[in-house]
């Protein structure tokens, strides 16, 4: 059942033939991918309150949750005479950077230029005057949500701006607005306007939310003056991080998103979502759309999450989030069959990282962690938040299952930095006819290693082939895939690849595998083949 196993070259795309090389066969198992692990980090506030609180940056929170058995509703007009004057017009100006050519890199060197003129630079004019480049202008939306002029909006509305200048909705004056504090991973951005008395929106709890409630999205869109739009919340929890980069250019790390049909249209980015009685529940940040225009599929940063971030930027200057250490990922029917478990709960973790919180507390890749500081963690998004709500240096209980027995570990978390992870010879092998059909694995040759971006010390063997119809490819398995472990069995080679592979019975197959989205596990299962 094995295909020939071959070492990998320096393009995984290309085969390779060699007549002096040996061969090895492999057949690799089907499983699925649920959630691509990530080390855990993350911060977010909920309050348990259920009237109205102010918090240290003067918030006026509401938890109580809307009235669902209002009906007859015939106008929000009352609604929008209430939020519309907190929303803002961001505008924004920046000074583009000058391209250089990345293929002739000393174009730009001042000694070149002083003996060959200026025109080679092609950024100034004879008699080295330089060209200026026009200023880009900007339009985005934001909402006031305190009386001495704190704003919320968007990153990507203020990111690289040079100046930034808010409108108000009702007079139009306009004030210089000072950024506070931005956050990518969240696409929270913070802004402050000099000045007191200023109308304010009052902040919902997104915590209290549901599927089918009434929103209302307000903003600025194409520039043509403050809309509102209506609609329901279509989805919550959502994590969209392929739509989010690919259509959007944004790299959100940290993702509950709500989705909701109102329409959203740009320059609406940063406006507030409003439920039916006027309190903000989230921050309009993009759109999936063909045309460009809404299409009924909006998304919005929950306002808790945007209240976290937003305190921590005005409290320290930069959000703070815990850091646990561990790669993960939600675990499927299949996966609970495989580790004897008798439910989905839970989160599977994948890896370990070296040196980190979750290794100096004993945590080993295939523990299940059950609870967190006393809480029942239901999915991976979750105890990212559960994580990130905890202060840096506060060692806290977290409840794991191992083996089939439940154990207690005490982890001392760290505070997150931008460099932790959120994330051989050829020999002859023999067919087998049990499972991992159709996949040609190889040992991890160092052009491989560096073209790939293995880590040094990492050992398995690499997939350099894979069949679309076989199993293994609808679990997911990728050429550049490495697998570390067969049915828990660590692996360091193709052939203790193979070896373990011929070992495997029952048609189903557990695998752990690495690659540049992290470590998971998935299960191959070739038994109605």
């Amino acid at each position: 059942m094995f295909h020939n196993i071959k070492p990998m070259n320096e393009n995984l795309m290309r085969k390779q033939t060699e007549p002096n090389s040996k061969r090895r066969r492999l057949g690799v198992i089907a499983g699925i991918l649920v959630i691509a692990g990530s080390a855990i980090a993350f911060s977010q506030t909920s309050d348990s309150a259920s009237k109205k609180s102010k918090t240290a940056a003067n918030l006026v929170v509401n938890n109580t949750p809307i009235n669902r058995e209002a009906k007859n509703i015939t106008s929000f007009s009352p609604i929008v005479k209430k939020v519309a004057p907190s929303v803002v017009n961001v505008f924004t100006t920046t000074t583009p950077r000058r391209p250089s050519n990345p293929e002739i890199p000393f174009l730009n060197d001042p000694l070149f230029r002083r003996f060959f003129g200026d025109d080679f630079g092609g950024g100034s004019a004879r008699g080295g005057r330089e060209i200026p480049m026009p200023k880009q202008q900007g339009l985005g939306s934001g909402v006031l949500v305190t009386r001495d002029g704190y704003i919320l909006t968007n990153n990507h509305v203020v990111e690289n701006a040079d100046e930034i200048k808010v409108a108000l909705t009702g007079s139009g004056e306009k004030f210089p607005a000072k950024v506070v504090g931005t956050d990518p991973k969240t696409e929270v951005a913070v802004l402050k306007i000099e000045g007191n008395d200023f109308p304010f929106l009052e902040l919902g709890n997104s915590d209290n939310i549901e599927v089918g409630d009434l929103v209302l999205a307000v903003g600025n869109p194409f520039g043509i003056g403050q809309t509102v739009t209506m609609g329901m919340i279509s989805a919550l929890g959502r994590d969209i991080r392929d739509l989010g980069r690919d259509r959007m250019g944004l790299d959100v790390d940290y993702q509950d998103f709500i989705q909701t049909d109102a329409a959203i249209n740009p320059g609406n980015s940063g406006g507030p979502l409003v439920d039916a009685e006027g309190r903000l529940i989230g921050l309009n940040t993009f759109i999936v759309s063909r045309s460009g225009g809404s299409e009924g599929i909006g998304f919005a940063i929950p306002v808790n999450l945007a209240r976290s971030v937003m305190e921590n930027l005005i409290r320290h200057g930069r959000v703070i989030r815990g850091y646990l250490g561990v790669w993960m990922q939600d675990i499927t029917p299949a996966l609970a069959q495989q580790f004897n478990l008798k439910e989905t709960k839970g989160i599977l973790v994948t890896s370990v990282v070296p040196k980190s919180p979750a290794e100096r507390a004993g945590f080993e890749p295939g523990d299940v962690i059950l609870e967190y500081m006393g809480n029942q963690v239901r999915d991976g998004r979750h105890l990212k938040f559960q994580v990130g709500d905890t202060e840096p240096e506060v060692t806290v209980p977290v409840k794991i299952l191992r083996g089939g027995e439940t154990k207690q570990l005490a982890v001392t978390l760290n505070e997150l930095t931008d460099t932790d992870a959120t994330s051989g010879g050829r020999q002859d092998i023999r067919k087998s006819d049990e499972t991992l059909q159709g996949v040609t694995v190889g040992d991890i040759e160092s052009s491989v290693r560096r073209q790939l971006g293995i880590p040094r010390e990492m050992q398995g063997a690499i997939v350099t082939n894979i069949e679309p119809n076989s199993a293994a490819y609808e679990a997911e398995l990728r050429q550049g895939d490495v697998i570390l472990e067969i049915n828990r069995e660590r692996v360091s080679n193709a052939q203790e690849a193979v070896e373990l592979s011929e070992k495997a019975e029952g048609g189903t197959v557990l695998l752990r595998i690495w690659n540049r989205r992290g470590y998971r596990y998935i299960v191959v299962d070739e038994s109605t083949r």
